[in-house]
Formats: C-alpha cells, structure tokens, sequence
C-alpha cells in the first residue's frame, strides 16, 4: 500500500491490485487449426436451429470411412435418446462433422453437443482400435465446437445446403466410391426430402440394402420446418461456398 498527500493534506490512499483478468489469460487453443475461441456462449432461443461444427484431432482424421461411419451412427443413436436436444442434419467429413441441431434451452443444448461429443469419441476410439489392433484411447474432439444460431429462412436454406452439400465443397463427390451416390452417404441428406429434384420425381435413389443411414429427427422449429415456402429448394448437385 502506498500513500500519497492531496491538496487539503488528506491522505488518498492508492491500492497496489493483483490477480483479476489480464490481457491472453486463459487456456490457449491446441494443435495446428485451433478450434473456436473460449468466450461466453451467447443465450439460446429454441426456436432458432444451430449450426455445430466439430473439428477431430489430426491423429483421426480421415473419418470417411465405414467403420468411423457407424461409430458417428451408433452416437447419433444414443443422442436420439434426448428429447430437448435433436439433430436434424449431419454430415461427416475428413476433420470435421457437421450438425444441425434443435434444442429447448441453453442447458439442453450444451448437454447434447456435449454427450454427442462423448458418445462419438468413445465409438470412434472403439473402432480404430479393432481397426489397427492397438487400442486408442483419449481426445477425439479437438478443442472447442463452434456453434451459429439460425434465425432466418434463409439462413436455415443455405445451412441446410452447406451441410449436406459439404461434400461437393470438398470434392469428395468426386472420389471413385462416390460415383453412384447424388447425395452424400456419410451425410443424412439420403432422408432429406426437400431436394429440388424429388419435386419431379418422388424417387431419386432407393436406398441399398446394406445402407444404414445416420439417425436424424424430423424438425420441429418454425424455420427448419418452413424455410422452403420462402427460398428455392436445395439441388443434389449444389456446390457450396465458403462457410
């Protein structure tokens, strides 16, 4: 404590501080593309979806294929348990999934992603073991998810098309296995049915029998409900832009 004598010879007492927020305190985002920023989840309006994108640590990555597949599946299985937290769109990409979500709070939203997280982890783990004979254990999740409120019809429509487009976006489509697909298989947009083309032709592909397509809920907000009354309906062969 120091103490330094004003005009009318009182005594102003002058306080030396610690601790508290200093500038670049905090947990640092880890590995080479760090997820999203810890800052403060902004409040949750149920009635608007939220677009979730989680990034898998490098070590994962490559989750195209079929046994990470189901082990994505078998989590949105256990996730469909939850009745204040619903996913309705989902694609699997190399380093990243993609989720379109509904929840009726802030809480039952942070718990889904949250469990999902967990679930898919452990499944994911489970199945490069059996792969590669070693068993893997730890972080399958890196860092942080990032999350983005959809509050418009038209937000909702390009979501919807950059999610289950996302494939396109990264060329995937054109991979050899892709050739007979419209649609993205590691997606749910198989059991989407406001593809432009359905409107003129209500069968586009049946499904295989050996396809098992990831559990997704039907929406039940407004604006996942209705954004097609207001924007042209999604092509299978729409290529997204950038996120």
């Amino acid at each position: 404590m120091a103490k330094a004598r004003g005009k009318r010879g009182q005594l102003e007492m002058v306080f030396r501080t610690h601790g508290g927020k200093r500038r670049g305190a905090g947990r640092k985002p880890k590995g080479q593309r760090p997820g999203a920023p810890h800052a403060a989840r902004s409040e949750h309006d149920p009635r608007h979806p939220v677009h979730v994108t989680m990034r898998v640590v490098g070590s994962v990555e490559g989750l195209r294929q079929r046994d990470t597949y189901f082990a994505v599946r078998e989590a949105t299985i256990v996730t469909a348990k939850r009745e204040d937290f619903r996913i309705t769109h989902i694609s699997i990409q190399r380093s990243h999934i993609h989720l379109i979500v509904e929840a009726d709070s802030r809480e039952a939203l942070s718990k889904g992603i949250h469990g999902f997280s967990i679930s898919a982890a452990r499944q994911i783990n489970k199945a490069i073991t059996a792969r590669g004979g070693d068993r893997r254990t730890g972080r399958v999740i890196a860092d942080r998810y990032h999350t983005r409120a959809l509050t418009s019809p038209r937000a909702v429509r390009n979501t919807v098309a950059y999610v289950l487009g996302n494939w396109r976006h990264h060329g995937e489509d054109r991979a050899p296995a892709a050739q007979t697909w419209k649609v993205d298989p590691f997606s749910s947009g198989a059991t989407f049915f406001e593809w432009q083309e359905l409107a003129d032709s209500p069968v586009l592909w049946p499904l295989r029998p050996t396809y098992h397509p990831l559990i997704v809920f039907r929406p039940r907000t407004w604006l996942l409900q209705s954004w097609s009354k207001f924007h042209p309906l999604i092509s299978v062969y729409e290529v997204p832009g950038p996120g």
